[in-house]
């Protein structure tokens, strides 16, 4: 069963750092990549990392946030640094085994973790 889990989220002031985990069970992917989600609005793309360690980055966060990848722990980190209120969502990670479309659509995914809240405070 695939299960992918996601840790580090956490209250943080604006300027101050988290890093997010996302670990990985049941088989190996495509791409990993992490959304968010502030209230009431949609899910957005914020980063991806591609067997090989290729990587993507949304505009927001380029610069500041780092996607790296553990392949003998089935690990994917989000370094987040600088962080902003608007930073402020609950971050999912998700996975493919290969990508349905586009990197930064939510539709490309097969399978999502539960989330884990980051709050900035400014």
């Amino acid at each position: 069963q695939v299960q992918l889990v996601e840790s580090g989220g956490g209250l943080v002031q604006a300027g101050g750092s988290l890093r997010l985990s996302c670990a990985a069970s049941g088989r190996t992917f495509y791409a990993t990549g992490w959304f968010r989600q502030a209230p009431g609005k949609e899910r957005e793309f914020v980063a991806v990392t591609w067997r090989g360690s290729s990587t993507s980055y949304a505009d927001s966060v380029k610069g500041r946030f780092t996607i790296s990848r553990d392949d003998a722990k089935t690990t994917v980190y989000l370094q987040m640094n600088s962080l902003k209120p608007e930073d402020t969502a609950v971050y999912y990670c998700a996975a493919a085994l290969p990508l349905r479309g586009s990197y930064s659509s939510t539709a490309a995914y097969d399978y999502w973790g539960q989330g884990t809240q980051v709050t900035v405070s400014s």
